[in-house]
């Protein structure tokens, strides 16, 4: 376990990162006056990323979807 302050951390961000990585440690805290307030470990794993078109066949478009346009940009038109 390794504890910094946070100059230290921000300074040293890639070498507390490596740390972690090559196993010198498990664990890095990150202090604000003297009191541990972020705790540094290695993710696991790779972030789960958010797909587009999950839902692709359980929703159809209404087919008269854009015929309110119209109506609805003459109620903006005076503003």
């Amino acid at each position: 376990m390794t504890q910094v302050n946070m100059l230290e951390a921000k300074t040293n961000l890639s070498r507390l990162v490596a740390m972690l990585e090559n196993g010198e440690e498990n664990v890095i805290y990150v202090a604000r006056n003297g009191k541990p307030v972020v705790q540094m470990t290695l993710s696991g794993g790779e972030v789960p990323v958010r797909r587009l078109g999950v839902a692709k066949g359980v929703f159809t478009c209404p087919k008269e979807f854009d015929a309110w346009d119209d109506e609805i940009s003459d109620m903006f038109e005076g503003i």
